[in-house]
């Protein structure tokens, strides 16, 4: 039963814990399987593993003096302050306000020690949930690492990285469900919708703690994109609301943009997991990447030349649309339900095995997924 299983896991954790060296491979596997680390209590010991951030050696809480002359101060403070619905219900105003003042100060610590981070709205949704989770100084050093890391893309001084990052989005869906990512296309939808999500780590548009909780443990013991892959798996959670929706841009990215509070998260945990096996980001870099190219005004401008004749461009780009030749014949009801044979369930339940050592090397070094390094693998 439920029970029975919570306790074999906590023992399993606390085994990979108290193993010399600790067994981070083994503690990565804990955090995606179902379930994740179960309470607070295992996450403040487990998620510095993923981190590979040493807890005896922390930084020292950061200074008032971090507040005066900064660029960002006025920003953080407005962010935070709009920040009320990330605290429990029911907590005291006086115990709000003081995690406010620490929240405050850990993004400015961060951000001081690290000039080539760039603040941005919806980075004070990250650290709240590491600052309730594991108190202001350990939330200090795991938020340090994680925007060196995971979150360096966000920081840029321009969206050009985050934007490349949702540029994954489409090719994952098309890969499952290329009816759902062709009526998506005709919509003109993109995928600002998902930005919010991408950038909080779902954090923002989640009411339940628990869920952002349970998607954090996911995401830190996983590939940065990741989150991509659940934001794909979502939208393909609701194929059939989709493709019930008035096929218009403002109607499509209305319903995607008001997430439900009620998906079946631990399923949803599974199926990324299983797209990513089948589908790994070196598979989709260069759609991706084809995908941007594809906005620039040389690529489009046969498009501008064709409309400007018909003077209808949108009905001349769908339509142009809809006869590009789709290419070999896509296996869709098989793509549609991934495998469930013995070996993807353990690709899912162990996706470090999948990753190698490039999921190891995610806390060690920052991987950078811009345009940039694409054309280098791309001439």
């Amino acid at each position: 039963d439920f029970d029975s299983r919570k306790k074999r896991k906590v023992a399993e954790i606390y085994q990979a814990l108290n193993s010399d060296p600790i067994d981070v491979a083994a503690l990565r596997r804990m955090a995606i399987s179902e379930g994740g680390l179960l309470t607070d209590e295992i996450r403040c010991k487990v998620w510095p593993k993923l981190l590979n951030v040493n807890t005896d050696d922390l930084p020292p809480l950061p200074g008032k003096e971090l507040r005066e002359d900064n660029k960002d101060y006025q920003q953080v403070l407005l962010d935070v302050r709009r920040s009320l619905r990330r605290f429990p219900p029911g907590m005291p105003d006086d115990q709000r306000e003081g995690l406010q003042e620490e929240l405050i100060d850990i993004i400015l610590h961060v951000l001081k020690r690290n000039p080539q981070l760039h603040y941005y709205q919806g980075y004070h949704d990250i650290v709240v949930t590491f600052l309730l989770v594991v108190g202001d100084r350990l939330a200090t050093a795991l938020v340090e690492k994680l925007s060196t890391h995971h979150l360096r893309d966000f920081m840029d001084p321009t969206m050009d990285n985050t934007k490349h990052i949702l540029n994954y989005l489409m090719p994952i869906i098309d890969q499952v469900n290329p009816e759902v990512h062709d009526f998506m296309q005709s919509a003109e939808v993109g995928t600002i919708f998902a930005l919010s999500w991408l950038i909080t780590w779902f954090g923002h548009v989640l009411s339940d703690f628990r869920h952002v909780v349970r998607l954090y443990d996911f995401f830190l013991a996983c590939h940065p994109l990741m989150p991509i892959y659940f934001a794909a798996v979502i939208v393909l959670y609701r194929e059939q609301e989709v493709l019930d929706c008035e096929c218009d841009m403002a109607s499509v990215h209305h319903l995607l943009s008001q997430i439900p509070q009620d998906l079946p998260y631990e399923t949803l945990i599974s199926r990324a997991g299983d797209l990513f096996v089948q589908f790994p980001p070196s598979e989709l870099a260069r759609e991706a990447a084809q995908q941007q190219a594809e906005r620039t005004a040389a690529s489009t401008f046969k498009d501008f030349e064709l409309a400007s004749v018909q003077q209808r461009p949108d009905t001349v780009l769908r339509q142009r649309f809809r006869e590009r030749p789709r290419g070999e014949e896509r296996t869709k009801s098989i793509l549609t339900k991934p495998r469930t044979n013995r070996f993807v369930k353990l690709a899912v339940m162990g996706l470090t095995v999948a990753l190698g050592a490039a999921a190891l090397a995610v806390v060690k070094s920052a991987l950078e997924w811009a345009p940039k390094f694409e054309l280098q693998i791309f001439p």
